[in-house]
């Protein structure tokens, strides 16, 4: 991704309101090439809310977002990101592999094929197992190896260390950490306290 290093995300004055509730008001922040930004808060602070405004899946109630200078809707944003939320947005009826096809054939090819991604993060004689058969840890790798596959800048993440054990979350923050180092972004939630050598980690604490 060694063309990616000019991509920048703004967010200038974001407000969001649920259920007649002022989650956050004149929120703004700036994302560039290799920065991860952290949003850390109680739940219920709006942290999933703003990943849901950054995806696209709401309007924020009040400021605007921009990707390289322009509009969302005037830029290639949308196919730059690449999103895994909470749940693991996987098919438990489709086995491992099957998941990955269709995720593939979905999204720009990136750097590892399909069993390339499933090696690096320990999936490699899962392949053809159904999915509803996987524990907790191992649906999270899967929806992580995603990420792997596809061509996207910005990875929005809402908390990906769920289920992982130690060696699950050393594996996905030297993936974040190899991502940030060819000019890739990263957004996302998490209670985990972050240890990514080398990146430029900023924090927003929403309340």
């Amino acid at each position: 991704m060694s063309d990616t290093f000019n991509y920048v995300l703004k967010a200038n004055g974001l407000s969001c309101i649920r259920d007649d509730r002022v989650l956050f008001e004149g929120l703004s922040f700036t994302v560039s090439a290799g920065q991860v930004l952290l949003l850390e808060g109680q739940n219920g602070s709006g942290k999933t809310s703003l990943l849901r405004i950054l995806c696209g899946f709401r309007e924020p109630d009040e400021g605007e977002l921009s990707w390289c200078a322009d509009t969302l809707s005037d830029s290639s944003y949308f196919a730059d990101l690449a999103y895994v939320g909470h749940l693991e947005g996987v098919k438990k009826e489709l086995t491992v592999y099957e998941n990955l096809k269709v995720a593939l054939a979905l999204g720009q090819p990136g750097n590892y094929s399909i069993m390339d991604a499933l090696d690096r993060v320990s999936l490699t004689d899962y392949d053809e197992v159904l999915v509803q058969a996987l524990s907790a840890g191992q649906k999270r790798r899967l929806s992580l190896a995603r990420l792997l596959m596809t061509k996207n800048i910005l990875w929005i993440l809402d908390e990906p260390f769920t289920s992982l054990d130690k060696q699950g979350i050393d594996l996905i923050e030297t993936l974040m950490s190899e991502h940030c180092a060819m000019g890739g972004m990263i957004v996302l939630t998490s209670h985990h306290d972050l240890s990514i050598q080398g990146v430029d980690v900023q924090r927003i604490l929403l309340s």
